[in-house]
């Protein structure tokens, strides 16, 4: 992967533009036309496409997956039915085009699209399911003209470039519905169904809300419910918020179904099958050990609603660590509630170190070397919970470590 590292080893996320992009895509007459559903959103819209792909794969079709970001590779981003893209094939595409990407000064995230679609429409999926990277409207992911939208949830995030309010966010959002292409939303606010209603009615779009599941069960190995006439559907997640993300994903399969039909059977297996890295996911069981990449307040106060559940009033110690352009006030405010709350840091350019928690020191200990942290926690309290959030890298990365035997 030296090659592709090298070419994306300068980009960052850059000016909130696409016009380099545009232009490129002109330049080598780019085209796009495997059917494909795009999913935007706050938070969710991840969980909501893997488990998408994965009822697509069971009913039998050749499906192109792409979300953001991987946890510790390009090539997790970017499947067909489950098997990620191999190095040589992201050189292969990289190569034929490389002279014009730097010519464009395009960003790793376009890079990362571009290498994605191209996959897909060279190995001829049946079906695609493309996350946004962020946003929507001027998003490197919204260059195409899918068979459905999805706006898994909105709520404040990367303000820099989205907005300073909701309604300016449920914009940027909005911009991935098309002229007269359906559109599902998920659990909004009244604000933000104002703003995606507009814009849908201006594109003869139809809007689609998912329906309220019954019959929510937690158990330790997962939640199981009923979503209209669907019974004792399964999933392999202790988050409640998986069932929100799974119930996205069934009403979509419902809505294209006349376009790629489903049998029952395929869905309840493409639910239960899919385990999620990283959301909620336990990589301990003694002590119990949960890794969770919640890094918004959003995700931070649903992560808390599951871990009530199944914490059953066991202690929970949670090892806390962010991004520099997180709203760590809010989380913390929501996490608090629930646990012991110890702050961390780990390897990471953008990762906050103990000065950039100063406004908690008070509050909350902070522990330089997040292993030792970890590892003392198990030993001390091997009858509690321990949650180890705050970011997908950090979460990641603990995942590794556990499943590498290195905590």
């Amino acid at each position: 992967m030296k090659n592709f590292d090298s070419i994306i080893a300068t980009r960052d996320i850059g000016d909130y533009q696409r016009d380099n992009f545009d232009l490129f895509l002109k330049k080598i007459s780019f085209s796009y036309t495997i059917p494909s559903i795009h999913i935007a959103g706050t938070n969710g819209k991840g969980s909501t496409a893997c488990y998408l792909a994965s009822i697509y794969r069971q009913a039998g079709y050749k499906v192109g997956l792409f979300v953001s970001p991987g946890l510790e590779s390009v090539n997790e981003m970017i499947s067909i039915n489950e098997e990620l893209i191999s190095d040589q094939m992201l050189l292969d595409i990289i190569d034929n085009v490389r002279s014009t990407i730097v010519k464009y000064d395009l960003s790793t995230f376009e890079i990362e699209t571009f290498i994605a679609l191209s996959y897909f429409q060279k190995e001829a999926c049946d079906i695609a399911i493309i996350e946004c990277g962020m946003g929507g409207l001027i998003d490197a992911t919204n260059i195409f003209t899918p068979i459905l939208s999805i706006i898994t949830s909105v709520s404040l995030e990367h303000t820099e470039y989205l907005g300073r309010s909701i309604a300016e966010v449920a914009e940027q959002k909005a911009g991935i519905i098309k002229e007269e292409v359906p559109i599902l939303i998920g659990d909004l606010s009244d604000d933000v169904i104002e703003v995606i209603s507009r814009e849908a009615q201006y594109k003869k779009s139809t809007v689609h809300t998912v329906s309220i599941p019954n019959n929510v069960l937690y158990a330790e190995s997962g939640y199981s419910f009923d979503y209209l006439t669907y019974r004792n559907l399964k999933i392999q997640s202790i988050a409640q918020y998986s069932v929100d993300n799974a119930c996205l994903a069934l009403e979509a399969v419902i809505i294209i179904g006349h376009q790629f039909p489903v049998s029952e059977e395929a869905i309840a297996d493409g639910l239960y099958d899919l385990i999620i890295p990283a959301r909620m996911e336990v990589v301990s069981f003694t002590p119990l050990v949960i890794v969770d990449g919640a890094h918004n307040p959003e995700a931070m106060e649903n992560l808390m609603i599951s871990m009530e559940k199944v914490a059953n009033s066991r202690p929970i110690h949670i090892v806390f660590a962010c991004f520099k352009d997180k709203n760590y006030p809010q989380m913390l405010n929501y996490i608090g509630q629930i646990g012991e709350v110890i702050l961390t840091t780990f390897n990471h350019p953008r990762a906050r170190d103990k000065d950039d928690y100063f406004l908690f020191a008070d509050e909350y200990e902070f522990v330089d070397d997040y292993q030792e942290l970890i590892t003392n926690l198990m030993d001390e309290y091997p009858d509690d919970i321990i949650l180890v959030t705050g970011s997908l890298a950090f979460a990641g990365l603990v995942r590794r470590q556990f499943k590498e035997g290195q905590l």
